[in-house]
């Protein structure tokens, strides 16, 4: 007979698989599958979430306070500037991820 029994020839297969399906789970452990569209929409509504923050707080306190368009101003810009801060803190957690993700060290 030149073919092997069943049993062993489907217990060979049965290894096979096993050891596929733990390297496609090891893999996907690995993976990050975020998209430049959200990270682009993610760091946008980070900016404009900052900037309007600075302005609602500058002008509110312009009505307090009644110094109309200094204070809307200099909130506008410590906004913008938290926006920015946020944004990079984004990119530098998701150039982790990839990095992680990837194996690179760098």
């Amino acid at each position: 007979m030149a073919e092997e029994p069943n049993s062993e020839r489907l217990k060979r297969l049965s290894e096979r698989l096993a050891e596929k399906r733990q390297d496609d789970k090891d893999e996907q452990v690995g993976e990050s599958h975020v998209s430049s569209a959200e990270v682009g929409w993610r760091m946008v509504t980070e900016l404009v979430v900052g900037l309007l923050l600075g302005a609602a707080i500058g002008y509110g306190l312009d009505v307090l306070f009644g110094t109309l368009p200094w204070l809307l101003i200099v909130f506008c810009m410590l906004g913008f500037a938290a926006g920015i801060k946020t944004m990079l803190r984004t990119a530098a957690e998701i150039q982790e991820k990839t990095n992680a993700g990837t194996g690179d060290g760098t």
